[in-house]
Formats: structure tokens, C-alpha cells, sequence
């Protein structure tokens, strides 16, 4: 049996505030209703709610502070806000602040009714994609890393032989490459694997939201701390806590996490008693991190302690043969959550990807399939499906390998090779594209000892 949505209604207008009760109530909702700011904010703080509609303007806690809060405790819930003429602009600041829609005053019942509707079937929708993404993960066996690469079944076989020792790990990689998706392989094949999976990005909070999120709080000990709030940490005991981007940890933070380590015990913030805690730590980075630790951007004694095992995940440029396999199962992930018949990449497609360097690697590479299946009519994804920058050109990185930063003349005779390939060998053709003359192409492929064929 479905449980009736849940609308929390805020407005110091008494009379508007009984009829929007009321209507809501005639729908079939389960409604609370509330004149007092603050009363609206500690609702919010104990109960969950579908819907806020709130009156954007209140004396002592206002529209805008309720939904910064329901942003933060409840990201799935749709704040709709109530505003007069004279604060229109004010209600569209609120929209691109996470508000769903605005109701001008004085409004229309038939109005409300439809962006409550409209409100609600997001929500339905949010909810049932997060079941159909549910569905899949448990289809694919929750974490499943696709490579035929040699270099990346090695680490795999690595991930695995280290994964019940409960030691910590350092992966590193750019971004997207799928260091968390290699931590949560660590986690499931621990021990700890029917335990807590958490992860957090190190880079994203301030150094007092960073604090509150690892290690929580008692009650009492801030102002607004009206509970006591578990830390991650805390909650990953007899799991796995992730911490990407480890290298954006501020120092004093760091502190902390190397006692935590070293203790295995936490303290939150107006604590007077520390609390045992058992924690696997994984940590990532994008960085290079001996150049942070020369910069004084990371402690050494945190570095020894987070690198009993590294790993590095190579870019996707490094393992061009995943690229096909990636993009069936990334096809079939997306046609699955959005109910499409696409079920195959077209050839042409292959051959741009395959040319393509992918600055962002598997994660853009999951945005492109994502959006192709999305534009697509038939069962086959097309060319006519990917980004037009992607059609008309490729994009080359520049890379360390091997931990060297290339040279000017391996860059150039990469280029050149490149240029040669996409002309089909055609030196005229290509010493246009290049801007020199065909003496000086010559001169540059006997330089790199291309000059036969």
C-alpha cells in the first residue's frame, strides 16, 4: 500500500495558510501546516517531507533559509516557494538555488494543485530511477570494472589479492578514470564487504563542513547542533570509508585523520570521550602527491600511513581496446534505466571514439553513450547521436608517460604520425594541414626516421 505524500506548508499569512492546507488536504496528501519560520525548520530537521511550500518571505527564519536546509538534509524533496509581486526576482534566485517552481501571490488553487502534481511525478521519477539503477547494479553484481587491457587485469588481480587484508590503499589516476569504482571492487571483496561502503570527495566541503561530515558532532555543541550527528568515520565501522581527492584535505584536517588512524578511535566535536571505531581507508588522488608532499600541501607521516598498497589506474587513452566494451556496457546500462531498444553502436561511432583522447576518460565516455541513447529513435546509436565538437574534431591531451612529461619533438612526431593517418598517407594533404611545405614535412619525417613509406 502507497504511503500519501508528505507537504509541509509554511506561511505567516493565516489565511492563505488554511486554504493551502486545505486544498492539499482534499487531494489526498498528508499535510502539516505551520505560520512560524521556525517551527517550519525544526519540522524539517525532525521529519522528512515530499514538499515544502513555503512563503518566501517570513519574519526570523524565511523561505530561502528552509530551503538551504531541506537542500541539505533531504536533496530528493522539491521546495516550492510563495512570493508577492515585488519579490518575483527573489523567488527565481530561489529556483537556481534548488527551488522547483514559484507560486506568485495572490495565487490560483488550480495553480498550486498543478506544480504540486508536477513536484510530485519528479519525485516518482527520481525515485524509480534510482530502483531501475538498483536493479542494475544487482544485475551486474554491484561493481563490475570493464577491461580486456593487460596492464588493468593486472591491477585487478592486485585489487583482489589485497582486498582481505584490510590494509589501506592509495589509488591514483585522473579524474574518471574509476578510482572509486576500484575502491568499492576493494571493499566487496574484504571481508568487510557485507559492511558500510562510504565515500566522500575531500575537495567539495569547507574545512568545519569537511570536520562535521568525517567526524560529527554532540548535541549542544554549536550553535543549530539540535542532535547529536554521527560522523563518517563513525558510521563505516566494520567497512570501508573512501576519501577522494585526499590531497585537498586542508593540513589541519589532516591531523586529525592521521590520529584516527593511528588510534582507531574518534572524537566529535563537543565530545569529551573518544569513540572506538573500525575503518578501512582507501584514499585517491589526481595529483601528483610526492609534489604535494614537496610543496607542503600533504603531510608525509599521513601519506606513509594511507600507502601501505598504491595503485594507479591508467587513463583511458592508455587502453584504447576497453573503449568498444565500455561503450556496450555503458549502451546497455542506459538503455536498461531508460527503457530504450538501443542495443547497438553503430561502426562509425566506434571510429570516432576510438580516435578520441578523452581528457575526461570512462566517466565522459559514460556521458557520451548516456546522451546517445538518450537522443536516439531507433536501436542504433549514430553518429548524428554524439556531441557535434566530437563529430568534427579529436581531441589529444597532453600526458605524462611512464612519469615524464613528453618533449616538444615526441609531441610533434605523434602529431605528425596523426596528421599522415587521417590523410591517408597523402603528404601534399597533410603538409597543409601541418602549414608547411612538402620540403619541410620531408625534412621533419627523416628527422623522426618516417621518411620510408
Amino acid at each position: 500500500m502507497e504511503t500519501k505524500p508528505k507537504i509541509l506548508i509554511a506561511d505567516d499569512e493565516t489565511i492563505a495558510l488554511r486554504s493551502l492546507v486545505h486544498v492539499m488536504q482534499k487531494e489526498g496528501y498528508a499535510v502539516i501546516g505551520t505560520s512560524k519560520g521556525q517551527q517550519a525548520l525544526k519540522l524539517i530537521e525532525e521529519q522528512g517531507f515530499d514538499i515544502v511550500l513555503t512563503d518566501l518571505k517570513m519574519e526570523k527564519v524565511d523561505g530561502m533559509q528552509l530551503l538551504k536546509r531541506c537542500r541539505e538534509l533531504n536533496p530528493d524533496s522539491e521546495v516550492i516557494m510563495i512570493t508577492g509581486y515585488a519579490t518575483v526576482q527573489s523567488a527565481i534566485q530561489a529556483i537556481k538555488k534548488g527551488a522547483y517552481d514559484y507560486i506568485s501571490k495572490p495565487f490560483k488553487l488550480d495553480e498550486v494543485r498543478r506544480v504540486v502534481k508536477e513536484a510530485l511525478e519528479k519525485i516518482r521519477l527520481k525515485k524509480e530511477n534510482a530502483q531501475l539503477r538498483e536493479q542494475l547494479e544487482k544485475f551486474e553484481g554491484k561493481v563490475r570494472i570493464i577491461t580486456q587491457d593487460p596492464a588493468m587485469q593486472r591491477l585487478l588481480e592486485t585489487s583482489k589479492q589485497i582486498a582481505p587484508t584490510d590494509c589501506n590503499v592509495l589509488l591514483s589516476g585522473e579524474s574518471g578514470t574509476g578510482k572509486e569504482m576500484f575502491a568499492r571492487y576493494i571493499h566487496i571483496h574484504s571481508a568487510r564487504g557485507g559492511g558500510p561502503f562510504f565515500a566522500i570527495n575531500c575537495g567539495a566541503f569547507t574545512e568545519e563542513l569537511l570536520s562535521n561530515e568525517l567526524f560529527g558532532h554532540e548535541k549542544g555543541a554549536f550553535t543549530g547542533a539540535t542532535t547529536d550527528k554521527k560522523g563518517l568515520v563513525e558510521m563505516a565501522t566494520g567497512g570501508t570509508l573512501f576519501l577522494d581527492e585526499i590531497t585537498e584535505m586542508p593540513p589541519s584536517m589532516q591531523v586529525k585523520l592521521l590520529r584516527v588512524i593511528q588510534e582507531r578511535e574518534v572524537l566529535r566535536l563537543g565530545a569529551t570521550r573518544p569513540l572506538k571505531v573500525d575503518v578501512r581507508f582507501i584514499a585517491a588522488t589526481n595529483r601528483d602527491i610526492l609534489d604535494a608532499i614537496k610543496r607542503g600541501d600533504f603531510r608525509q607521516d599521513l601519506y606513509f600511513r594511507m600507502n601501505v598498497v598504491f595503485l594507479h589506474i591508467p587513463p583511458l587513452s592508455d587502453r584504447r581496446e576497453d573503449i568498444p566494451m565500455l561503450s556496450y556496457y555503458f549502451l546497455k546500462k542506459y538503455a536498461t534505466l531508460m527503457k530504450k531498444d538501443v542495443n547497438a553502436v553503430s561502426q562509425e561511432v566506434i571510429a570516432v571514439l576510438m580516435n578520441y583522447d578523452f581528457p575526461g576518460n570512462v566517466r565522459e565516455l559514460e556521458n557520451i553513450i548516456e546522451r546517445g541513447v538518450a537522443l536516439s529513435n531507433g536501436n542504433i546509436m549514430e553518429t548524428a547521436h554524439l556531441p557535434e565538437d566530437l563529430k568534427e574534431l579529436s581531441i589529444r591531451t597532453f600526458r605524462k608517460k611512464e612519469g615524464r612529461i613528453p618533449s616538444l619533438d615526441a609531441q610533434e612526431e605523434s602529431y605528425i604520425k596523426w596528421v599522415l593517418n587521417e590523410t591517408g598517407g597523402n603528404r601534399t594533404a597533410a603538409a597543409q594541414v601541418l602549414g608547411i611545405d612538402r620540403v619541410s614535412l620531408w625534412r621533419k619525417l627523416k628527422k623522426y626516421g618516417m621518411e620510408e613509406g
